[in-house]
């Protein structure tokens, strides 16, 4: 068991966006999160990666790059903690050999091998959400959680990455606004309807059609 919540109620400054949430993440699990936006799919992630901290990657909506350093510092970066202060100034003046050689592969999996020098502000959006994606690749461990980590990439590239991530982590929890890509990818499916849990049930025998309730509204006509 990596993480269980009971009865928990999850929200911000703001308020409470899920109530009542009761969920269990065991090593192995593939689990896509689904539901309309503001359901609380990024709410339910921040709570996950809250517990447990730096044993989770994360790849968030933006990838919150920095801007004027280039695609290899802005990977490096997600192993900034397992480094001391001076090794990692050192590669912010002079990346080293051995580092270069630990992101090539990555940028090389998700076709991002011509702008490893270029800085992040240059590239598209989705060129940056895959930079993002290196780096949790890169800062490794047995979990990692996605928000939306193929929202702006086209479909041959999403699953380029979903299959990047599969292949890298052994537990995958992630928000996924395509339900066919959650279907085929997870093995469990979480839907969030309502400030609750809805439907959490293995994928296998799901249809895309048997995820349609989470996206109607209570006030939709059924004749």
């Amino acid at each position: 068991m990596l993480l269980q919540l009971v009865n928990q109620d999850l929200g911000y400054d703001r308020g409470l966006v899920l109530r009542d949430v009761s969920i269990a993440i065991r090593a192995g699990d593939r689990i896509a999160l689904v539901g309309e936006s503001g359901a609380g799919k990024s709410t339910l992630l921040t709570a996950i990666q809250g517990r447990l901290h730096q044993q989770a990657a994360l790849v968030t909506q933006n990838p919150g790059l920095v801007g004027s350093l280039s695609v290899f510092h802005n990977i490096y970066m997600g192993r900034l903690h397992r480094h001391s202060t001076w090794y990692n100034l050192l590669n912010l003046a002079w990346p080293q050999r051995r580092e270069i050689a630990a992101i090539r592969p990555l940028v090389e999996r998700l076709g991002l091998e011509e702008k490893l020098f270029e800085p992040a502000a240059a590239l598209s959006g989705g060129q940056q959400q895959r930079v993002g994606v290196c780096r949790a690749m890169h800062q490794g461990g047995a979990l990692v959680l996605g928000d939306e980590p193929v929202s702006a990439v086209d479909s041959h590239q999403a699953r380029t990455v979903l299959d990047a991530l599969h292949e890298q982590f052994e537990t995958v929890v992630l928000a996924i606004h395509d339900v066919e890509l959650a279907l085929c990818y997870a093995s469990r499916i979480i839907g969030l309807k309502h400030g609750g849990i809805a439907l959490d049930r293995p994928s296998a025998g799901l249809t895309a059609s048997d995820l349609d309730f989470l996206y109607k509204r209570s006030d939709d006509n059924h004749d």
